[in-house]
């Protein structure tokens, strides 16, 4: 069965390890989050059900899950705060390493760079520009990013794999091109990568360069939580 496609595959839970090669997955939280909820609302997949419907296809070991995320400031507002922090505990409550960082925010000189870039892209006349620099070029989206997740996840996978032997398979949930010099090297100290990640988002580097697994609607629905009483259509 080739992993480059998930066409057609069923879904299967486990109940014990196939004794098969030992996975570890590596989730980047913040574009699971950005690219799922282009689909649902990404709070009600079951992390757990997605890896266990992974495992069943490849009759991986699991070995651990890990969950990188950059945590908001509480000044961002206390309800996206707490509602992040619970989801986070929650992942923690079921056997998820959860692995944190702080959201950091750009410098002053950072933002002015992006603004200024924005501007000049939309090739308007300088009257104009004027116009939409003091009147509607809404920053929020740039005023902050994640520092160090993608490097994070990359060193961990490298030392998990090549310098621990904790495992012979990286199974990297994102669809980020950022993470393809790392992947380079486990490919070139043989340890097995596989990427996932929805349609939209999936860096075709990524998809290129390594076997991959396009995650689509109807498996994310499969893997819906479970409430009382809850059917899903």
């Amino acid at each position: 069965m080739s992993s480059r496609t998930n066409a057609g595959f069923p879904i299967h839970y486990l109940i014990g390890g196939f004794m098969g090669k030992k996975a570890i997955f590596f989730f980047d939280a913040n574009n699971w989050y950005h690219n799922v909820k282009k689909y649902y609302n990404p709070s009600e997949i079951d992390i757990q059900k997605l890896v266990k419907f992974f495992c069943a296809i490849k009759k991986y070991d699991l070995i651990e899950i890990r969950w990188y995320a950059s945590v908001p400031s509480i000044d961002d507002g206390e309800n996206i705060y707490y509602k992040h922090i619970a989801y986070l505990e929650n992942l923690e409550k079921k056997g998820v390493k959860v692995i944190r960082r702080k959201l950091q925010k750009l410098s002053n000189k950072e933002i002015l760079k992006q603004k200024q870039s924005v501007i000049l892209g939309l090739n308007l006349c300088e009257n104009c520009e004027k116009l939409v620099e003091a009147q509607f070029l809404d920053l929020a989206d740039i005023k902050r990013k994640e520092k160090g997740i993608d490097m994070w996840i990359g060193v961990d996978m490298l030392d998990l794999s090549i310098i621990k032997k904790r495992c012979d398979v990286c199974f990297l949930v994102s669809g980020d091109a950022d993470f393809v010099p790392a992947l380079n090297i486990l490919k070139e100290n043989n340890v097995e990568i596989l990427t996932a990640m929805t349609p939209i988002g999936y860096s075709k580097e990524l998809i290129n360069s390594f076997p991959f697994f396009i995650i689509r609607k109807e498996t994310l629905l499969k893997c819906f939580k479970d409430y009382p009483g809850r059917t899903i259509e």
